[in-house]
């Protein structure tokens, strides 16, 4: 009965797709009005962040730290680390302690920074730095708001009003240490005299007028310490190694007033060089102390002995010692001196091993400062020394319980332990050198039974006297040595470059600001298409339907402006008209020669314009001469008698159910040429197996006799089960995918069929494409914008009009 299909055979489709560069192009063109917007709004953005931002400069500075040389680099490669070990080390060390907080503090001290004076603008506040209009002075052993806004106002040169702004503050104590936050304090009503100290309960200083202006207005804020040591020992400061070879540092300061910051950083370098001058001072220092103690009695013995000398030698009119005393006194003297020497040292050892057990280290003195040769004991004191150093600069910033303070503590009890050690060894060897010198001094002694009695106690007490001269001698010569040490010290450190400010501002960063608007600005609505294009689950694409169906798709038809469904019959050259016109032309290549086609009509749900689809087919076929027949096969929900002014009282329900057995009965001819129709009847109770009959088939068979085209306007494939069986009674079956209404799912339900082979006869119609669609290329076929349909010359039309054109 019916010819070969010659159907092009389905195309297998991959799961996944590669991305089409071309219709994501048109995507991003289709919305370009959008794009300009969201341009427009973000770079007025980034102009007010830039504009109203107060911006954050960078000062730096060049620092350099010598190299530790001596002890500490052996104890470091006796415990395996090596000699680059200790120096990154010892670098690190020097990092921390500049950014530790006695550092910072004794820096701040020196700095003004406890009161920050902000001009107020439109958007935003700068701070006054250096030059400002009033002058406060802050009483800090009284309790004061911080850390909060407080407004100055004058109208003259003698009182002026304070408010304070902010709803946040800090209530800090004098203490230091004791902060609490205060919310929403009272502002005082009175007016207070410039000069005058204010005195509240949560405040207290005064203020100095230094500007002409007769009045004003000004913001301060007054810093207590402990906000500005977080401020400036936290991650606004930055030091590092300029380079992994070298031992400069780079000290880097983020702040937003760069005269503030400069004079930081200066004063921070100048701090630190003073400190560790005063480290280096410290043994020295130590060492005069300790030998003018010693000096004060030498000093009252000498003039003591120097007294007894004078009154014997008046008193016994003896002036000189024979030649047999002399050698004697020359004798006994180098002996004394020899044993009074290691008596000093003794005394020393003794000191300084109570030093080491009371494990007190600041006024321990360094055998060589003394003279006291002995360098193993030198060089273990220095070690010791320097670890206590290291000690104090991890306690500034860690506490006790911290890996690098236990570690070094760990050292330090090493050390205290050998120290103490070898003091028991020279202390043991001191006593028996000078049990040795006794000996041979008691030995010498006894030969002074041959000298008369007045020379025996006039060398008694000269050598008492020269004991005396020579030890004060002695610890004169090493105050000396240890004053000129202490005066010709110099840092081993040195700044190498003073603070400077980068004149551009590292935020905000204007180029990057602007270079983030214009990539959000195509972004955002790019995204935002892009989201809804791949979240949508309706059918918006011909191309991409024709890609994703195994099914083939004959015409697109775009949406009608007509209220009615009679648009080929009422719209001669419309868009949509055309459209249908092209669809009768790919079913020539289709449908079978030489005798009458039926062609089915369906959708997968109601309201996909399966009705309009079959209407105006058929309407199309008419008008080209061809005696069509449209038949209403929705039995369910009739419709199409209404469009034509027809009655439904009888028709395809009432002849397939036997009620009307005439054929002649149920057609009805309209008003246009070629056209009749077959209405769907009343509704039957068995839809569906009255469309399954042979009665149905063999009426078919009559009107094909008749007619050259039979339309059948059938029910939706997803919702019913009929028109499935219908399938083999046609030449062809129309889908009806509707644009922006379909599912992308009735794809798949779509192909579902083709795959069970149910759908071997079957075309796709993509009906209702907006306007939109076909300007941007997601519908194809005859579409809008030409100027040769009658809509495409109404449009033109309006806008003639709508720009003031006739």
């Amino acid at each position: 009965m019916n010819q070969p299909d010659p159907q092009r055979p389905p195309v297998a489709v991959p799961e996944e797709e590669l991305i089409d560069v071309k219709d994501l192009l048109l995507q991003v063109w289709r919305i370009w009005p959008y794009i300009l917007l969201s341009l427009g709004i973000t770079l007025t953005l980034a102009y007010l962040i830039i504009r109203y931002s107060v911006p954050v400069y960078q000062v730096s500075s060049k620092f350099f730290v010598k190299e530790k040389e001596g002890s500490l680099t052996g104890i470091f490669e006796s415990a395996g680390l090596g000699s680059m070990g200790a120096e990154e080390m010892a670098l690190g060390n020097q990092i921390i302690i500049l950014k530790s907080r006695p550092i910072a503090e004794a820096a701040l001290d020196r700095l003004n920074f406890d009161v920050e004076y902000l001009l107020e603008g439109v958007f935003k506040r700068s701070e006054l730095y250096g030059n400002t209009p009033i002058a406060v002075e802050v009483d800090w052993a009284h309790p004061q708001l911080s850390n909060g806004l407080i407004r100055i106002q004058w109208s003259d040169r003698q009182s002026f009003r304070l408010t304070y702004v902010d709803t946040d503050y800090t209530q800090a104590f004098p203490d230091s240490e004791s902060r609490k936050p205060l919310a929403d304090p009272a502002s005082p009503s009175q007016t207070y005299r410039f000069g005058d100290w204010v005195e509240l309960p949560m405040n207290r200083f005064r203020l100095a007028l230094t500007s002409p202006d007769t009045k004003g207005e000004l913001l301060i804020r007054l810093r207590d310490r402990q906000s500005l040591l977080g401020h400036y020992t936290g991650e606004d400061l930055s030091i590092t190694p300029m380079d992994m070879q070298s031992t400069i540092l780079e000290l880097t300061l983020k702040t937003e007033t760069p005269a503030k910051g400069r004079d930081y950083l200066n004063t921070l370098q100048e701090v630190y060089l003073e400190n560790e001058l005063q480290e280096k001072n410290t043994m020295a220092t130590n060492t005069i102390d300790f030998i003018d103690a010693q000096l004060v009695v030498l000093s009252d013995s000498l003039l003591y002995i120097e007294n007894r000398l004078e009154n014997f030698r008046s008193n016994n009119a003896t002036y000189d010692i024979s030649s047999e005393g002399s050698a004697i006194f020359e004798q006994l003297k180098a002996l004394e001196t020899e044993l009074a020497q290691q008596q000093f040292k003794r005394s020393y050892y003794q000191q300084l091993q109570r030093y080491l057990q009371r494990e007190d280290y600041t006024q321990i003195v360094v055998p060589s400062g003394l003279g006291i040769e002995d360098p193993i004991l030198s060089t273990l004191i220095e070690n010791l020394l320097e670890l206590q150093a290291e000690k104090s600069m991890h306690a500034s910033v860690l506490t006790e319980i911290a890996p690098p303070v236990r570690e070094v503590n760990l050292k330090i009890a090493d050390m205290n332990r050998s120290i103490l050690e070898l003091l028991e060894n020279v202390d043991q060897n001191a006593q028996l050198l000078i049990r040795d010198l006794e000996e041979r001094i008691g030995r010498i002694e006894s030969t002074f039974g041959s000298l008369p009695q007045t020379e025996q106690n006039l060398l008694r007490i000269q050598r008492e006297f020269a004991l005396n001269e020579e030890l004060y001698t002695f610890l004169l010569e090493r105050r000396a040595e240890a004053a000129i040490t202490r005066a010709s010290n110099t840092p081993s450190n040195k700044i190498i470059e003073t603070a400077l400010v980068n004149p551009n501002p590292i935020s905000p960063k204007k180029a990057l600001t602007f270079l983030i608007a214009i990539a959000a600005g195509i972004l955002i609505p790019v995204a935002i298409s892009l989201g809804r294009n791949y979240f949508n689950t309706k059918i918006k694409d011909a191309k991409e339907l024709e890609k994703k169906s195994h099914v083939s798709l004959l015409t697109s038809i775009n949406q009608s402006k007509e209220k009615g469904n009679l648009v080929v019959l009422e719209q001669p050259r419309s868009g949509v008209t055309e459209a249908f016109r092209s669809l009768r032309a790919n079913l020539n290549f289709i449908l079978p020669k030489e005798q009458s086609s039926v062609i089915m009509i369906t959708s997968s749900i109601s309201g996909e314009g399966k009705t309009f689809s079959s209407i105006n087919l058929a309407s199309v076929y008419a008008l080209s001469g061809k005696k069509t027949l449209l038949i209403g096969c929705d039995l369910r929900k009739p419709k199409i008698f209404e469009d034509f002014g027809l009655k439904n009282k009888q028709g395809l329900s009432t002849y397939l159910s036997g009620q009307e057995p005439d054929t002649e009965a149920i057609l009805q001819a309209t008003a246009y040429e070629h056209l009749d129709i077959i209405a769907s009847g009343p509704i039957p109770p068995n839809p569906a197996e009255l469309l399954i009959t042979d009665r149905f088939a063999q009426l078919l068979q009559q009107m094909r006799e008749r007619y050259e085209v039979i339309i059948l306007d059938t029910p939706p494939v997803g919702l019913v089960s009929e028109s499935l069986d219908l399938l083999q009674l046609a030449d062809a079956c129309l889908f009806v995918v509707r644009y922006n209404y379909s599912q992308k799912v009735f794809i798949e339900h779509i192909n579902a069929l083709k795959k069970q082979q149910l759908l071997n006869k079957a075309y796709l119609i993509f009906n209702g494409v907006e306007k939109k669609a076909y300007r941007y290329g997601y519908g194809y076929g005859y579409g809008y914008g030409y100027g040769y349909y009658a809509e495409d010359a109404e449009e033109k039309k309006s806008w003639k009009k709508w720009l003031g054109k006739k």
